[in-house]
C-alpha cells in the first residue's frame, strides 16, 4: 500500500444519468491539496456548498448510500467511493451540477477510467491510515449480517451472500491486493437487483434512471405478460423483453460468474470509504448492505476519533495505559494536592472510561483525616471519580484546554467501604446522558474488585477564566 497521500493530476469530467433520481449530471474531479479529504461540492446550488465525504453525513440508505449537509445533497456516492478507495486517491473535490453522479454502467469502472485519463500527483504528506489492532465486530440478528475487521497490515475484503433465493444463490468473493485486483477484478462489477423489486423499487421514487444498460435484472420468478409489460414501462424500456436462461433478463452475460458477489464487495469499500481514512485491515462481511455497511463504518470512526483523540495526548505508548500522569495533566486544569488519578487504563469514547487512583499515605487530607486511623474522605472519592468522568467527556469539545468541568448534581451516593493508603481505587465511569454542554455519568469506585462507592452525577462544561480576566473563579 501506498506511504504518501495522492490526488488527481489534472481535471477530468463525464456526464450521465443518475441511476435513482433519473437526472442528468455532470460530474468533475479536481485535484486536491494535502490532507484535504474527499469532499463533494454541488455547483448547481447557491453559494455552491460542499459535503464531506464522511459517515456522520449520511442521511440515507434506501438502496445506496446518501450524503448531505445543509443544501448540499449528494445521492449514491458508494460506487464513486469504491473507485476511489481502489486508486488510492487520498484528496479530491467531486463537483456535480445535479444531485446524484452518472451511474455510467452500474459499476465503478466508468469513475476509474476517468481518473486514470487524470493521472496521479504523490503528495509530501504521509497517509494517516487508521490500523485496526483490535477485533471490531457489527452484528445484526435479524438481517443475519456480521460484518468484523481484524487486524493486518494491508488492506483486505471478504464477502458472502446468500439471499436463499435460487435465481443467485450463495456467493463468495475476496479482494486481497488493491493494486493487482481492484480494476480489472472488482471496478467492472455492475449493480444488481431482482425481477420481483422493480415495481417496488420504482413505487418508492427509486431507479427512476435505471435500465437494462446501468443494471443486471436477476429473473427470480415467473411473470406474466402483463407483469413483463407493466415492468418494462417502468423501465423504460420500448425492446423486447426475454427471462433468460442463464437466470438474468434478456440473457445479459456476466463479467463473472460471481459479480452480484463482487458488486457487493464495492458496495461494502465504497460504504467504508465513509470513514473518512485509509484502512489497514482485513473486512469479512456476510451479506452485507448498506444499512450495515454504515453502522460498521460509523463504529470503526468512532474508534478512529478515539485514537485520534489519544494521540493528541499520550505522547508515549505505554502497555495497559490510555492516559499517563502526564497526558492526564495535559487534560485537566487540576494540580497538586487536587489531582486525583493517575492513569487511565480503558477509554471508550462518549461511552466509558476507568482509571485508577494509587492511595498512597502521604496524601496530605491523611494527616487530619484521621489521626492515627487514616481514611480517605468520601468527597474525594466523588471528586476522583468526576475527574476520571471529566476526561470521558473530550470529544465534542473544541479546546478542551480551555474549558472546565462543574459539578450541578450528585445523586444516589453511596459509601460501602473505607479507603486507606496502600489502597489502588479504579473508577469506572458510564455516560448515560449527553445533551450540548450537560452530561450525566454513572460512577462506581472499587478496591480490589470490591465496591467502595457509587454516584449519578451531572455535570456542565464551561470556558476556564482568563487568568486576570473578569471571570469568575472555579467553584
Amino acid at each position: 500500500m501506498l506511504v504518501q497521500q495522492r490526488t488527481i493530476k489534472q481535471p477530468v469530467s463525464m456526464s450521465g444519468i443518475g441511476l435513482h433520481t433519473g437526472n442528468i449530471c455532470t460530474m468533475t474531479f479536481k485535484p486536491a491539496p494535502e490532507n484535504y479529504g474527499v469532499r463533494w461540492r454541488r455547483v448547481d446550488l447557491p453559494g455552491e456548498p460542499e459535503v464531506p465525504a464522511d459517515v456522520d453525513h449520511v442521511v440515507d440508505i434506501s438502496r445506496g448510500t446518501t450524503i448531505e449537509l445543509g443544501a448540499a445533497r449528494v445521492q449514491t456516492v458508494e460506487h464513486v467511493m469504491a473507485a476511489l478507495v481502489g486508486l488510492q486517491i487520498d484528496n479530491v473535490l467531486i463537483e456535480l451540477d445535479n444531485s446524484e453522479p452518472p451511474v455510467g454502467d452500474g459499476s465503478a469502472k466508468p469513475y476509474v477510467e476517468s481518473l486514470l485519463r487524470a493521472g496521479f500527483e504523490k503528495q509530501e504528506a504521509p497517509k494517516d491510515y487508521l490500523i485496526i489492532d483490535q477485533t471490531v465486530h457489527y452484528h445484526d440478528d435479524v438481517k443475519k449480517v456480521d460484518i468484523v475487521a481484524l487486524p493486518t497490515d494491508d488492506y483486505r475484503i471478504t464477502v458472502m451472500v446468500d439471499y436463499n433465493n435460487p435465481a443467485l444463490g450463495s456467493q463468495h468473493t475476496g479482494l486481497f491486493n488493491l493494486e493487482t485486483e481492484f480494476v480489472t477484478e472488482f471496478a467492472p462489477c455492475r449493480t444488481f437487483c431482482f425481477l420481483h423489486e422493480v415495481e417496488m423499487l420504482h413505487s418508492a421514487g427509486l431507479i427512476r434512471g435505471g435500465n437494462l444498460d446501468n443494471a443486471i435484472v436477476i429473473v427470480d420468478r415467473e411473470l406474466s405478460d402483463e407483469e413483463i409489460r407493466r415492468i418494462t414501462e417502468k423501465l423504460g424500456i420500448s425492446s423486447s423483453v426475454i427471462l433468460g436462461t442463464n437466470g438474468v433478463v434478456n440473457n445479459r452475460p456476466l463479467h463473472f460468474a460471481n459479480e452480484p458477489c463482487r458488486h457487493k464487495l464495492l458496495d461494502v469499500m465504497g460504504d467504508l470509504a465513509l470513514i473518512g481514512v485509509p484502512l489497514k485491515a482485513q473486512i469479512l462481511a456476510a451479506r452485507p448492505g448498506h444499512a450495515s455497511n454504515i453502522e460498521f463504518a460509523r463504529k470503526i470512526r468512532r474508534l478512529f476519533e478515539q485514537k485520534k483523540l489519544v494521540h493528541k495526548y499520550q505522547h508515549e505508548r505505554k502497555a495497559g495505559v490510555v492516559f499517563d500522569i502526564n497526558a492526564i495533566k495535559r487534560i485537566l486544569p487540576h494540580r497538586y494536592p487536587f489531582l486525583l488519578v493517575d492513569k487511565i487504563i480503558d477509554f471508550k469514547m462518549d461511552e466509558s472510561i476507568v482509571g485508577i487512583k494509587n492511595v498512597t499515605v502521604n496524601e496530605p487530607f491523611f494527616e487530619g483525616h484521621f489521626p492515627g486511623m487514616p481514611v480517605m474522605p468520601g468527597v474525594l472519592i466523588l471528586e476522583a471519580m468526576a475527574q476520571t468522568g471529566g476526561i470521558l467527556l473530550l470529544n465534542g469539545i473544541e479546546n478542551p484546554e480551555g474549558k472546565l468541568v462543574f459539578f450541578m448534581a450528585i445523586n444516589n451516593a453511596k459509601f460501602r467501604r473505607t479507603v486507606g493508603p496502600g489502597d489502588q481505587l479504579m473508577f469506572e465511569m458510564k455516560m448515560t446522558t449527553r445533551k450540548s454542554k450537560i452530561c450525566v455519568m454513572a460512577g462506581k469506585a472499587f478496591v480490589e474488585g470490591n465496591l467502595v462507592a457509587e454516584a449519578d452525577m451531572m455535570a456542565s462544561i464551561i470556558e476556564r477564566p482568563v487568568p486576570g480576566g473578569n471571570g469568575s473563579a472555579p467553584a
